[in-house]
């Protein structure tokens, strides 16, 4: 798969232990972008944050947080992203969801190598 050009990226910031049906909400949510075929999908764990309650999450050893902040970004044409957008309505129950235009200048899948 090789694509280049204008795209859409969408940020989903959540917390490490927010729940989907009994899982993690950021493993339901790449489940679920793979299920519908988008480009690819990244989860970052962050060390420290806070949201709209003000509470800060913090992985600091005096202050150890079960809930660190969590962004899963996806990459895609505009098209598969706006496909998504309702599925991530019914997802992040709370949280924050951007999406902002990119460039891709280089994306690219290389099939394995044959051994001989």
């Amino acid at each position: 798969m090789k694509f280049t050009g204008p795209a859409k990226c969408v940020r989903i910031y959540i917390g490490e232990s927010d729940q989907w049906h009994g899982r993690p909400l950021y493993t339901a949510i790449v489940e679920r972008l793979r299920e519908k075929d988008l480009a690819g999908a990244t989860v970052l764990r962050g060390i420290e944050g806070y949201g709209a309650n003000s509470r800060i999450h913090t992985a600091r050893i005096l202050r150890l947080s079960e809930d660190l902040p969590v962004v899963i970004e996806v990459v895609d044409v505009a098209e598969r992203i706006e496909r998504i957008l309702p599925m991530l309505d019914e997802m992040v129950t709370e949280g924050l969801v951007t999406i902002q235009d990119v460039d891709v200048v280089r994306y690219v899948h290389s099939q394995p190598r044959q051994h001989p």
